[in-house]
């Protein structure tokens, strides 16, 4: 009976929140999803989405933070020196050990393709044009580990584990990815070219930590993923790429002037036709507020720079998604994957439930078709899929942090969340 109840209020909110829609002389744009979702065709007839995608559409997997140093490297197959600098743990076996204790016994070791559980079946299911990922880790063996508090790093023979999802794409522009000092940011740019997993955000020089990476996507273009990081997400200073000096592409602040440069950077390699992924590490870890100036610089990026997908992240948990003239902005994606079992603080959050956000844009346009995302729960290191009410929770957040923005997401038959939005009537 609780249960129906919660439903009826759900559906009252959603009814509510289209009427505000409609009466702000607004109409919803919904868009299908998945096999269920039709649209109307040249002669009124539905059109299932597969022949949507063959009508130019790219379709994009992204997630918020992969962490597959420290507690997660111990349990692959080739874990690297445990060793930590931090103020209350000195070893990466003590993470292992608190999400054991939380949730039982990891299989150790595990196979490389063990981490993403679920999500593989999901990534075979909605086959998408291009796989990008936030790899928040030094993949290394180096010692030189930096002066500060957490320092993540997994062994290169565990590159693998990345390989297992397909990924085409690991931006670089975070806070952990020199870690372990530039030897260790030298070892991992060169860890993962070898595995054949392009990179942006982190380089040799300024010039490298700039430049997209390129994805072509055979028969409807190219994905051009550029990698930023802000300092409020903890990067330090001292780690922004110059241009005789290896280091992240860390951005200055989120003035205009800034923007300017990066539509110039943009204008120089991109073709008619390209999608532009602008990939952010910004703000803090926990808290549902987006920053007027992420807003600001994230929209201003869309009207001067030609960016066609903000991908947000830094957040440990989701926050609210816009769509802006008809380019989505996902502000935080939340964690994909960690060894944050068992540490308690933030749990009101949820930092275990995570997102597979696949992005369908308009080859053509650029524009927003549909946004489909796949609710997952870590446990035991491990992605699964989460239950219906953990789903129901991610549905009642994104509503509510949506609602700022114009956008709401519904609840499927499958448990999977379906984005809705606003656009001009």
């Amino acid at each position: 009976m609780k249960h129906q109840e919660k439903h009826a209020d759900r559906q009252l909110q959603r009814r509510e929140f289209i009427g505000y829609l409609l009466a702000a002389g607004c109409t919803l744009a919904v868009r299908p999803v998945c096999a269920q979702a039709v649209m109307a065709g040249s002669a009124g007839s539905p059109v299932k989405a597969g022949a949507q995608q063959a009508a130019g559409v790219i379709t994009l997997f992204v997630c918020g933070d992969v962490m597959t140093g420290r507690g997660i490297d111990q349990v692959l197959p080739h874990p690297g020196n445990p060793i930590l600098y931090e103020p209350y743990m000195k070893s990466a076996t003590g993470y292992v050990q608190i999400a054991e204790e939380a949730n039982g016994p990891i299989p150790k070791p595990v196979d490389f393709s063990y981490i993403w559980g679920d999500a593989l079946a999901e990534l075979a299911r909605v086959k998408p044009d291009a796989r990008i990922i936030n790899l928040e880790t030094s993949v290394t063996q180096s010692d030189e580990a930096e002066w500060k508090s957490i320092n993540y790093r997994m062994h290169p023979a565990n590159i693998p584990c990345i390989t297992a999802a397909q990924i085409d794409c690991c931006t670089l522009a975070n806070n952990h990815v020199l870690d372990w000092g530039r030897s260790g940011l030298a070892e991992t740019l060169q860890t993962l070219k070898a595995a054949g997993i392009k990179t942006a955000g982190a380089g040799r020089n300024l010039r490298e930590a700039a430049a997209p990476a390129v994805i072509p996507v055979v028969g409807k273009g190219r994905v051009l993923v550029f990698s930023f990081g802000s300092g409020t997400s903890g990067i330090p200073r001292g780690w922004a790429a110059k241009a005789d000096k290896p280091g992240v592409n860390r951005l200055p602040d989120f003035s205009a002037e800034t923007v300017w440069g990066i539509r110039d950077d943009i204008g120089q390699v991109k073709l008619p036709g390209d999608i532009v992924v602008a990939s952010i590490h910004w703000g803090g870890n926990w808290g549902y507020a987006v920053p007027h100036e992420h807003q600001e610089f994230a929209r201003q990026l869309i009207d001067e720079a030609g960016v066609d997908i903000i991908h947000g992240h830094s957040s440990h948990h989701v926050k609210g998604i816009e769509v802006y003239k008809g380019k989505p902005i996902l502000y935080g994606c939340g964690d994909f994957l960690n060894d944050y079992e068992g540490i308690s603080g933030y749990e009101t959050y949820r930092g275990d439930l995570a997102l597979m956000y696949f992005v369908s844009v308009d080859s053509t346009s650029g524009n927003l078709l549909r946004l489909q995302m796949t609710p997952m729960q870590i446990k035991r290191f491990r992605l699964n899929r989460a239950s219906l009410l953990d789903a129901q929770w991610l549905e009642d957040v994104l509503n509510r942090e949506g609602a700022w923005f114009g956008t709401g997401v519904e609840l499927n038959a499958d448990n999977t969340l379906a984005l809705r939005w606003a656009s001009s009537a």
